[in-house]
């Protein structure tokens, strides 16, 4: 028996990186998948997902035994996680956890982000989580089941990480999001938690901008992005770990809650 046995989770981004290790994870716990992806183009430094990365996820999640559907959709758009979540319900009939992890990275000087990078962030990132929240929400509401939301925040989430202000500005935003939603959802026994994680190894490290930027300032800022655990980086399943934990019913007194996964970067 996997803990996650008979449940629908509706993940975002689940093309590749930690979207991918999320689906795989949750699916070998006994849940089946609905995975969102974009599978296009992004304004971003590094090369955005596609529909072959797509269909790897269902593959691998297939060779656990678990059904999958891939769905191509933009967190930017509410209609598309209207339609996505739609699709998940003609094919599995339910949902009960929903893994909010789509979004974007780059990177500048606060003051130096250009208005484009501004608004691509935040619709991504933040309002991206809420057009899926919106989608999902009433869905898992009238099921009278409970459930389990996990927004996939950052270590930027809860410290003022430098040279990705509107990133950080996001990351925030997701928390707040998640607390208040913590708060609305507790009477239907839909729990809302925030996972928080450091460096991750993912194509998002591609862009060069972060990279250049840490250099630069060595000496003065670099310290920050510094662990306490000598790991540089880690694999998106570490986060899959607790992200599984708080969709499972192990994590059923849980909710509102901030979790980092972060190697030790937000206790120095």
């Amino acid at each position: 028996m996997g803990r996650l046995d008979g449940k629908v989770a509706f993940i975002t981004g689940a093309a590749r990186g930690q979207g991918r290790a999320h689906s795989v994870r949750l699916a070998s716990e006994g849940a089946r998948i609905a995975g969102v992806d974009i599978c296009g183009p992004l304004p971003v430094e590094y090369e955005p997902s596609s529909e072959a990365d797509l269909d790897e996820t269902v593959r691998l999640v297939a060779e656990t035994g678990q059904a999958m559907i891939g769905v191509r959709g933009d967190v930017r758009s509410l209609a598309d996680m209207q339609k996505a979540v739609a699709a998940t319900l003609e094919a599995f009939g339910r949902i009960d956890i929903v893994v909010a992890n789509a979004g974007i990275l780059t990177a500048g000087l606060l003051w130096e982000l250009t208005e484009e990078q501004w608004h691509d962030m935040i619709d991504t990132n933040l309002t991206g989580v809420w057009h899926t929240i919106k989608a999902a929400v009433p869905v898992m509401i009238e099921q009278g089941s409970g459930g389990s939301i996990i927004i996939v925040s950052s270590v930027a989430g809860l410290a003022g990480t430098p040279f990705v202000g509107h990133y950080v500005a996001a990351k925030h935003g997701a928390v707040g999001l998640s607390r208040t939603l913590a708060n609305e959802l507790g009477s239907h026994r839909i729990r809302v938690n925030t996972v928080h994680p450091a460096a991750v190894n993912t194509k998002m490290n591609d862009g060069a901008a972060l990279p250049d930027l840490i250099n630069r300032f060595a000496a003065t800022l670099g310290p920050v992005f510094m662990t306490s655990l000598p790991y540089f980086m880690m694999e998106p399943e570490a986060v899959s770990n607790a992200v599984s934990f708080l969709a499972s019913d192990e994590s059923k007194y849980i909710t509102g809650v901030q979790l980092p996964v972060d190697m030790g970067t937000l206790n120095r």
